[in-house]
């Protein structure tokens, strides 16, 4: 996983709420590999293939937008994995929302996606300005856990130290596991020593 300290990008607004799993990576997409088209394909693409000139992420204005900003609810639905992989192979590493459903914002900070919960006044104030200003960057500070842009307040954001940790240095859960290795093997060296009986005899 990429390390994640600061992200001085291109932010898309999503102005809506209850965007759900299934919109974010279509259930007829999960045998597949995820790529970048998947994301939120049948709002972007139309019955052909076309791309939807009137949808927000088909704007030349957003594009490499880095940063996506959304309103309540952001990944609800079902649990599937695909929707923060799709978020991801689109480019972004860092949703914004009022609220996230818990599997997705979960499964977002495993696929080193940094997602930050505002208030719906902050929210608000980000779509605006963003709507009025396309194009614009907002520059989010991991360790500093602030969301800024010019002519902006600045936003301060929390995330809990082991998650923030790990976006930080790139682990996952699998190589946050790794870096306790030798003491997991002592440990169970010295537990099977003292639980003979425990151990598979050929």
């Amino acid at each position: 996983m990429k390390r994640l300290t600061t992200i001085d990008a291109v932010a898309a607004p999503l102005d809506e709420s209850n965007i759900d799993t299934d919109q974010l990576a279509p259930g007829r997409f999960l045998s597949k590999p995820v790529t970048p088209d998947v994301l939120l394909h049948d709002r972007r693409f139309d019955s052909r293939g076309g791309r939807r000139q009137d949808f927000v992420l088909n704007d030349p204005a957003y594009a490499g937008a880095r940063i996506l900003v959304a309103r309540r609810n952001m990944g609800i639905g079902s649990s599937r994995e695909a929707a923060a992989n799709a978020v991801a192979m689109a480019g972004f590493a860092c949703v914004i929302a009022a609220s996230f459903g818990d599997i997705f914002y979960n499964n977002c900070l495993q696929n080193g996606i940094l997602p930050i919960v505002l208030d719906e006044a902050a929210i608000d104030d980000l779509i605006t300005f963003l709507q009025a200003n396309p194009g614009r960057h907002l520059v989010i500070d991991l360790p500093a856990q602030t969301v800024a842009g010019e002519g902006l307040l600045i936003r301060h954001f929390t995330i809990s130290p082991r998650r923030k940790r790990c976006l930080v240095e790139g682990l996952d859960d699998f190589a946050l596991t790794a870096q306790f290795g030798d003491a997991l093997e002592a440990f169970e060296a010295g537990y099977y020593t003292t639980r003979p009986w425990l151990v598979l005899r050929a």
